[in-house]
Order: structure tokens, then C-alpha cells, then sequence
């Protein structure tokens, strides 16, 4: 008769132990072990990244300067206060925007279903449709700094 044998399977290399660490011997974590080639310090970092904001920044002001903006305005009825609104914006578009407007002036006591579905709660509301993102200016329009930063456009400094 023949014996039984008993046979092991063969281990993985994956699936075979580590060596057992001594006591102070744990493995250094990625973030405490010491950099050999770090080629860029945090100052050079920082000054990059300062860079690139600035350059940033000259590419939206270039892109501003030449975007067509398509504004438009409601008002209620031909009230001194409604006039005075289409005074002030056509002056601030022809001195910020010269060519690169269109405005279109909306009664809505003439066209109520415009200002509906704009959901119109004030007039005078200016409405800037482009360049996305799509702001409203709601209310007095005679302050032009107000308007100018509720349109997304900055004065030039000719200082």
C-alpha cells in the first residue's frame, strides 16, 4: 500500500512574509523621508505662481477690451427717471464700449412678456446678456462706478 503524502502549495512570492522589523525600525512614511532632488524651493513656487496670476490677469483685461457686450434695459414708461437711465447708459456705453455694444431699451408697460421672463422686479434694470456671466444692475443707474462694476467692466487708470 502506499502512503498518503500530503502536499503544501507552493507559496506566491507576493505571499511570502516580511522579515520581522526590531523595535525603532518602522519604515519612514513618503513625507518623512529626506528629499534627494527637489528641483524647485517654496520661494520659487510662490513666485511662479504670482507669475502666472499677473499673467492671468493681462490675458482677461486683453480679453475684455475687444468682447462685444449686449446689454438690455428696462424701463417703465417715458418717466424722467427712465430717461435719465437711458442718458447715463448709452454715455457710459459710447465712452467704455465705443463699437462693441448693442442695447436694447425694453418699456414694460409695452412688453410685459420681455420683462416676465427676465422675472423684472424693478425698473430701471439693466441687464448684461454677454459676455457670460449674466449680471443685472436693478435700480438707480446714476451711480457709475456701480454700474460699471455690475457690467464687469474697469475704467482705465490714465495715471
Amino acid at each position: 500500500m502506499m502512503a498518503k503524502r500530503s502536499i503544501k502549495p507552493a507559496r506566491h512570492a507576493s505571499e511570502e512574509r516580511a522579515p520581522a522589523k526590531k523595535k525603532g525600525q518602522e519604515k519612514q512614511s513618503a513625507r518623512e523621508q529626506p528629499r534627494t532632488h527637489d528641483r524647485r524651493s517654496r520661494a520659487g513656487k510662490a513666485v511662479r505662481g504670482d507669475a502666472t496670476r499677473k499673467y492671468e490677469e493681462a490675458i482677461a483685461a486683453a480679453a475684455n477690451d475687444n468682447q462685444f457686450y449686449v446689454l438690455r434695459l428696462y424701463i417703465t414708461g417715458s418717466t424722467p427717471r427712465s430717461a435719465s437711465a437711458i442718458m447715463t447708459i448709452r454715455r457710459l456705453c459710447e465712452e467704455y464700449l465705443k463699437g462693441r455694444y448693442n442695447l436694447e431699451v425694453v418699456d414694460i408697460y409695452q412688453q410685459p412678456v420681455l420683462a416676465k421672463g427676465e422675472q423684472i422686479i424693478a425698473a430701471p434694470t439693466l441687464i448684461k446678456k454677454l459676455p457670460t456671466p449674466l449680471r443685472k444692475v436693478v435700480g438707480d443707474l446714476s451711480n457709475e462706478e456701480r454700474v460699471l462694476f455690475g457690467l464687469d467692466i474697469h475704467p482705465r487708470s490714465d495715471a
